[in-house]
């Protein structure tokens, strides 16, 4: 029986009865030491029955730092499985645990192939998988268990997470364990010890504090406690120290090594003991101290406090003798081997400092990230040459930006002798640091930085003294530094760069020189590098050359090479990559009218953010979704995504992000007939450093639509003369549909409307198209040419309605009622689906199967049928073959 824990076992089970009606689900039970977590799992365990496959894992500190182990431990009894998963999760789970040689997976593509493992799995039965001590997981095993518990939907799976509260469970539903109160912890024990006196059942209930181990434990050795109370970790030790310092030499000596040995593998913890001069007695011995455990070929303790014990109350040089034996007994694992030896070392060792390093490299091949930082950093402490100890301290700075931990990696970069450094290795380090700033928001540091750096390399190194200027360029355009921008790239001309560096160059020009109102040359510029530059394989550069190319404007191709980076990066498992490149895709899915398609990648990209630690790609995507919020009329959500960027105590470096917000709140001034207020917001933006970028355009429009709703037309004349230079520069049809429909408002033309369907019809711009059908059917309404105007206005009604403009269709609806035609709402079906609902319909009708759907939406194949499943009686379908006739063909 559970004292106090009703809420908890309530959640448990309800968690199991979803699970038993095909619904995942995970929760992380958080506590102090002592107060139940490990009871709660072993309860849980006890209320699933046979047809449940239940694993288990118990995070282990001093193997906090060997990648993937901790997951390993959970999945060690259905390895067999694995090769049952498609090739990419496969790869993914047997590089991370070295049983192949395939490309590195990250530690978010680990936890979506445990997804996949997991919808295997549960086809025979439910799965329970509970975790222990998840504080003292490996990182990579952690990042991957709670990547997977964010992706569960139709797996039939629960993950239960125990922890302390350090513990960070990224937006996992968390419970938050609470000492027994008074009564509570009285009943049990009262339950468990009938017999003490009233004085020392007092004195165990004031030293316990409601805590329920110690509630249990502290009677047994209460006699040896002073008086008076003490913080209850404290007390328990001192508690242990008594218990185990009556414990004959050989079982003291097995507690410490089963202690120091991370996996509890009994075989290596017999083989330290043998090396020590101590045989199976010594295990027996320990056993009967009841501090430990043997089943078959594990050993474990009855609680991590008794693991804690025994290992920090033996002498120092005792604890490097144990581990100095545990190492000797891994000859055959090297990467736990070189952490044994280092914990057997105090002094420099290179001999210990290379096995270390090596460690870090295989686990950098794994993109264990963290573990290999740990490793390179203990390593440089044991490194007796400065140079050398110096290089490992970069690396360790590079794999700590890697692993999510730019605090960390600033304070190892502090701890340098820049003075001690190469040129290069000065360099190296300030463009970490300026990578850092970057993703910070520090847009001003991060040019600084990269500035400094380029200096240092330009005359022994330019290749990469160009690519620090190209980063350093990238930071100016973001923030709005048009000179710092043209300086960067004057500077880039200074280099001793080969003719290979032309085209790219010539790209990156292109920006400058549309900053400084040369836009045919800047446009030209781009599309000529964009062009040139097609051979390049690198996905990296392919990004920088897909956002150069959504600045001329060019959004179909920009979104093209966006697909294919992002496949790319799904193949190699480099899902940390991902967020950055939905959210751009994201924005070209905006500006192509793709509405449903946009808020589907933004929200995915801002999911994948928040599970990777990138704020600033958080921000980016919420950017866009407050202008998707404003074209679907919800005010609200609108106004809490643009207050959060616009409303920060300090402001934003990054304009874009900014702009697009106060385009967002523009959209809806337009929507809700604020025309004063979006004139005067527009023509603020119109002031800002970014007014002919690429997603501009509409803003433009936007601009001339508030003035003429106004009644202002010379308040038009702006942004009409911008949108103007902007399309002869680009001669892009999408947007001289745009210009063509603002001379049909300001003239009132009817031809000119005609002109701007048949160019966004070319374009393929259904939303765009809509737009300028609404305002070309008022404009035959109040013209008195009310057949042709129900037409466009009926037309305009049902496109707005599929793709979710509900102010943008409730007013076509209004007018059209008002020109006699039938004002009644048409099917709205598309939007009672989800964002991911919409997106695995809009897949499916595009002919994709379930696994083919999973693996480009990091889901499962199980959870895509579960979407379908919900999706179909949504729309009134039964087959995917009737999705095709359902979903027009802009929306797939």
């Amino acid at each position: 029986m559970l004292y106090g824990r009703s809420e908890e076992l309530r959640r448990i089970g309800d968690l199991l009865g979803a699970a038993r009606s095909g619904r995942s689900g995970a929760l992380a039970l958080l506590g102090d030491p002592g107060e139940g977590k490990s009871a709660l799992l072993d309860r849980a365990a006890d209320l699933v029955d046979d047809s449940w496959l239940v694993l288990r894992c118990t995070g282990v500190e001093s193997e906090s730092e060997l990648p993937f182990a901790g997951l390993q431990l959970l999945l060690c009894s259905v390895l067999d499985r694995i090769g049952e998963l498609p090739a990419q999760h496969r790869n993914a789970l047997r590089t991370a645990f070295g049983l192949c040689a395939e490309p590195a997976a990250d530690r978010f593509a680990v936890g979506m192939a445990a997804v996949a493992l997991l919808a295997e799995l549960s086809a025979s039965g439910p799965v329970l998988c509970l975790i222990d001590d998840a504080q003292w997981l490996d990182r990579a095993s952690a990042d991957a268990l709670l990547f997977a518990a964010h992706r569960l939907g139709a797996e039939s799976s629960v993950l239960l997470i125990a922890g302390r509260p350090q513990f960070t469970t990224q937006a996992v539903p968390t419970l938050r364990l609470t000492p027994l109160d008074d009564t509570q912890s009285r009943t049990l024990l009262g339950d468990q010890f009938p017999d003490l006196t009233a004085e020392v059942r007092d004195r165990v209930l004031t030293e316990a504090a409601g805590n329920p181990l110690a509630v249990l434990e502290l009677p047994r050795m209460v006699d040896s406690r002073p008086v008076g109370p003490l913080p209850l970790p404290d007390r328990l030790r001192s508690g242990y120290q008594e218990h185990i310092g009556r414990q004959p030499e050989s079982a003291r000596i097995a507690l410490l090594v089963s202690a120091a040995e991370e996996t509890g593998d009994v075989t290596v913890v017999r083989g330290a003991l043998a090396r020590l001069g101590h045989g199976e007695e010594a295990l027996v011995a320990a056993e009967n101290s009841r501090m430990i455990q043997i089943f078959g070929d594990r050993v474990a303790f009855r609680h991590p406090l008794r693991r804690a014990a025994a290992y920090q109350l033996a002498p120092f040089t005792q604890r490097q003798a144990v581990h100095a034996a545990i190492a000797e007994a891994l000859a055959g694992d090297p990467d736990r081997r070189a952490w044994h030896l280092a914990f057997a070392t105090v002094d420099p060792d290179e001999k210990v400092a290379a096995a270390l390093d090596a460690a870090a490299e295989r686990a950098l091949q794994r993109a264990a990230f963290a573990a290999a930082a740990a490793a390179l950093e203990r390593a440089a402490r044991l490194t007796p040459d400065g140079i050398q100890r110096g290089r490992r301290m970069l690396r360790a700075v590079d794999a700590l930006i890697y692993a999510g931990r730019p605090e960390q990696a600033l304070a190892v970069a502090d701890r340098l002798d820049i003075c001690a450094m190469r040129i290069s290795e000065r360099a190296w380090l300030r463009d970490r640091r300026a990578h850092i700033a970057f993703e910070s928001g520090s847009l001003a540091e991060a040019y600084e930085l990269w500035s400094q750096a380029a200096a240092e390399l330009a005359v022994p190194h330019p290749d990469r003294a160009a690519i620090a200027l190209i980063d350093a360029a990238r930071a100016a355009w973001t923030a709005g530094d048009l000179p710092g921008a043209r300086s960067a790239r004057a500077r880039m001309g200074e280099l001793a760069l080969d003719d290979s560096w032309a085209p790219l160059l010539a790209a990156i020009d292109g920006p400058n020189r549309m900053f400084s109102m040369d836009l045919d040359a800047g446009v030209e510029l781009i599309r000529r590098g964009v062009a040139a530059a097609h051979w390049v394989t690198d996905p990296a550069t392919r990004f920088t050359l897909a956002l150069l190319a959504s600045l001329a404007a060019d959004i179909d191709e920009a979104l093209d090479l966006l697909i294919g980076v992002g496949d790319e990066y799904c193949r190699l498992g480099m899902v940390g990559r991902l967020p950055a490149v939905h959210t751009s895709a994201g924005t070209m899915q905006l500006l192509l009218g793709r509405l449903p398609e946009s808020e589907a990648t933004c929200l995915e990209a801002v999911r994948l953010a928040e599970a990777t630690g990138q704020p600033n790609r958080v921000r980016q995507g919420e950017s866009i979704l407050a202008v998707l919020a404003a074209l679907r009329g919800d005010e609200d959500r609108c106004r809490e995504l643009a207050d959060r960027q616009l409303g920060r105590s300090q402001p934003l470096e990054n304009t874009i992000d900014t702009a697009h917000c106060e385009w967002a709140l523009l959209l809806l001034d337009l929507a809700h007939g604020r025309f004063e207020a979006a004139v005067h917001r527009g023509e603020g933006l119109g002031r800002g450093p970014h007014r002919l970028l690429g997603q501009w355009p509409h803003l433009l429009a936007d601009r001339v639509e508030a003035a003429v709703r106004l009644r202002a037309p010379e308040r038009a004349a702006e942004p009409l003369e911008a949108l103007e230079r902007y399309t002869r520069a680009t001669d892009s049809d999408w947007m001289r549909g745009l210009l063509l429909r603002c001379h049909a408002l300001l003239d009132g033309d009817g031809d000119t409307f005609e002109l701007a369907l048949a160019q966004h019809a070319e374009a393929n711009r259904c939303f765009d198209h809509a737009r300028t059908e609404l305002l070309y059917g008022e404009w035959l309404r109040r013209e008195r040419r009310l057949l042709e105007a129900r037409a466009r206005l009926d037309a305009a009604a049902i496109a707005f309605e599929r793709l979710g403009a509900r102010p943008w269709a409730e007013r076509a609806r209004a007018e059209l009622g008002a020109a006699g035609g039938d004002s009644s709402h048409a099917p709205e079906a598309l939007r009672l689906l989800t964002p991911q609902e919409l997106q695995v319909v809009r897949l499916a009708a595009r002919g994709a199967t379930n696994n083919e759907i999973g693996a480009q939406l990091s889901l499962s194949p199980k959870t895509v049928g579960h979407h379908l499943y919900r999706a179909f009686p949504k729309l009134g379908v039964h087959s995917r073959v009737e999705l095709v006739r359902l979903l027009p063909a802009e929306i797939r």
